[in-house]
Order: C-alpha cells, then sequence, then structure tokens
C-alpha cells in the first residue's frame, strides 16, 4: 500500500497527539518494559490476552503479581512461572486460560535461553507472522495472533497487533485518507507494516498510538497514564 500524501497528513494528525511515545516504543523494542523483567511482560501479556482494559485492569493486577511474586522472591525468572502453583497464582488473578498461557509461554521460551531476556529475544527473532501457528508459542492453547504478535514486539519485532482498537483507528484512517479499510489479521498486519514506514514512522508507535489516544473521562490516555508509561 502507498503512502500518499493525504494518508501521510491524516496519520501525522493521529501521531501529534502521542508526544513522547517513541520512547516508551525504544524501551518495548529493547525489551526493557516492566525494568526488564521477562516474567512480568509474559504476565502482562497473558492477562491482556481476556480483553479488559489495560490500565484499569490488567496494570494494577500485575503490579500486584510482582508484589507478591516478584518482589519476595517466590518468582524470579520464566523458569519459576512455568514451574508455578496455578492455585496460589488465582489469588491474583482468577482466569485460569490466562495462567495457562503465562505457564506455557514461560515453559517454552526457557528452551530458547537460561537468560530470560534472551530467551525472548532469540524466540522473536527466530518467529515470523506468515507460519505463527506453527511456531513453538503460537502453537499453545489461547495464543492467539494478538498474543503471539505482543510477545514479539516486546521481544524486540517492529511490529503490530491486530486487536480490534487498532483495526478500527487505522482503518478509520485509512478510510479518511480515501483508502480501504483492511479486517483480515495478517493483511492489516503487513498493509500498517508497510505503511507506517513508508509515511516514516515505526509499525509499533502506530499501533500504540491507538490505544493511548483512546479517551477516558475527559483526557485520551497517553495524558492519563503517563506517569504510569514510566513504569512499564
Amino acid at each position: 500500500m502507498e503512502c500518499t500524501e493525504r494518508l501521510r497528513r491524516v496519520l501525522q494528525v493521529y501521531m501529534g497527539r502521542v508526544a513522547g511515545i517513541g520512547e516508551f516504543c525504544d524501551r518495548c523494542l529493547r525489551t526493557e518494559r516492566w525494568g526488564g523483567n521477562v516474567v512480568l511482560m509474559v504476565v502482562d501479556a497473558a492477562f491482556t490476552s481476556i480483553g479488559l482494559n489495560y490500565f484499569t485492569a490488567v496494570v494494577p493486577k500485575v503490579l500486584e503479581f510482582k508484589k507478591r511474586f516478584v518482589d519476595s522472591g517466590d518468582i524470579v525468572g520464566l523458569r519459576d512461572l512455568a514451574d508455578a502453583d496455578v492455585e496460589r497464582l488465582r489469588e491474583i488473578w482468577r482466569n485460569r486460560r490466562s495462567w495457562h498461557v503465562a505457564r506455557a509461554v514461560a515453559k517454552t521460551l526457557t528452551e530458547y535461553s537460561s537468560d530470560d531476556r534472551e530467551a525472548l529475544r532469540r524466540w522473536a527473532a527466530s518467529s515470523n507472522l506468515e507460519n505463527w501457528r506453527q511456531n513453538p508459542v503460537g502453537r499453545i492453547k489461547g495464543v492467539g495472533i494478538i498474543t503471539y504478535q505482543y510477545l514479539r514486539m516486546m521481544g524486540g519485532v517492529d511490529t503490530v497487533m491486530p486487536d480490534k482498537i487498532v483495526k478500527k483507528v487505522i482503518n478509520q484512517i485509512f478510510v479518511e485518507a480515501g483508502l480501504e479499510p483492511i479486517w483480515t489479521d495478517m493483511e492489516f498486519v503487513y498493509a500498517v507494516e508497510d505503511i507506517a514506514r513508508k509515511c516514516g514512522y515505526r509499525p509499533i508507535e502506530v499501533c500504540w498510538m491507538t490505544w493511548l489516544i483512546q479517551e477516558e473521562g475527559r483526557m485520551i490516555r497517553m495524558e492519563k497514564y503517563r506517569g504510569i508509561m514510566k513504569l512499564i
């Protein structure tokens, strides 16, 4: 898909609302979110996968998990998470599916390296979108293309998650620019990766922009949660 001048102008308006997003995306691509703790990144992805509000539901629970299990030394790395007792974990987050995903992803990643950060980055570097269902992480029950893409992003891959908010905002941009919307997951990801770069942005920045321009109360999330963004 070509980056027409009209598309460039429309996208610039949207991106102009999230000044400072580049720094956050830099940390994501360097695998430095959550203080560089890969366990928290995996738990974040597992919680996010069930579709609750990220800032009001997921982030507080990841922080609770951190205080209860990570800061206490009970779960230091991915191997600990993979072996953790589900019933103890459910005291923090009741959803069994989330913990199945978190533990299975953690176990799979340990096969790539004994160092958590290196494990996630090696896995991400070896992953691709085209055959995501055949990927060791993609084969895990409960891991859909959105969670798969989220983990790849935190592992250093500059890409896009095709979730409903991202699709809604980006397709709105396409329509405003006189282009046809794209709804098929893989076609959408490839198209956004392509036009983002052609228009002078990174795909990850365009992706995060769609979530952060959503309004809560009278503020967009980028402003409302700017302080939290520095922590995660």
